[in-house]
This record gives C-alpha cells, structure tokens and sequence, in this order.
C-alpha cells in the first residue's frame, strides 16, 4: 500500500490584534493502484498458464486478493475489452457524495486543528 504526503497550509486572519499565522498540515493518504484492463486480463491469463496465484501476484507486483477478484470476474465474463460504463446513476451520486463526504472530514479535522492550536496560544 503506497502512501504520499499531502501539505496543506492554511493561513489565518489577524484575530483580536494577533499577527496571522500560516499552519501546516501533513496528512498521509492511500493512493490505489489502477490497473488497466489489458494488464488485468494479462494477469488473469499468465495466472491461468502457471496456476499459482502468490507467485504470479508477487512477480506482476500486485496483490494476491486483486488477482483473485479478478479471476472471479474473467469466469462470469465481466472482464471484457468492451468498455464498461457504470449505468447506474444512483450508485455514482453515491460514489460522488462519498469522496465529498471524506475531503469535507479531513478539512473539518484541521479546522478542528487549527482551533486547539489558537487557543492554547491565546489562553
């Protein structure tokens, strides 16, 4: 699982004659890998030559439960090279509120940061 740092800097105004202040923030957050088809399809192929799910997935750099997800949707034929388009409008209204939802949490979470940074300065 790879991670990455993210800095945020969140300047302030002038409060009750108080000089501004510039707060940074690191936050660590998984970054997930997105395969292309082709190689998804490869993958399933190569497993299917050498029969050994650990060592295809450690030798592709991948891990071993995306392969095996990804044999289970080759057999029920829905690992196709047909492009595949999400129909259904309610579950991306869903995905789309989701990662509102998680960026609107970690804006709160500093906000929140923020506070407790002023007021044990101001008190």
């Amino acid at each position: 699982m790879d991670l990455f740092m993210i800095t945020i800097t969140l300047e302030l105004l002038p409060l009750f004659g108080h000089d501004s202040y510039t707060l940074n923030f690191n936050v660590m957050k998984k970054v997930r890998k997105n395969y292309s088809l082709e190689f998804k399809i490869q993958a399933v192929s190569l497993n299917e030559q050498r029969g050994n799910v650990s060592s295809v997935a450690e030798e592709l750099g991948i891990c071993k439960e995306s392969l095996v997800t990804w044999r289970k949707l080759h057999r029920e034929g829905k690992l196709t090279k047909e492009k595949q388009i999400s129909s259904d409008p309610i579950r991306e209204e869903l995905l789309r509120l989701r990662k509102e939802l998680e960026e609107t949490k970690l804006e709160r979470d500093i906000l929140k940061k923020a506070v407790g940074i002023f007021s044990k300065r101001d008190g």
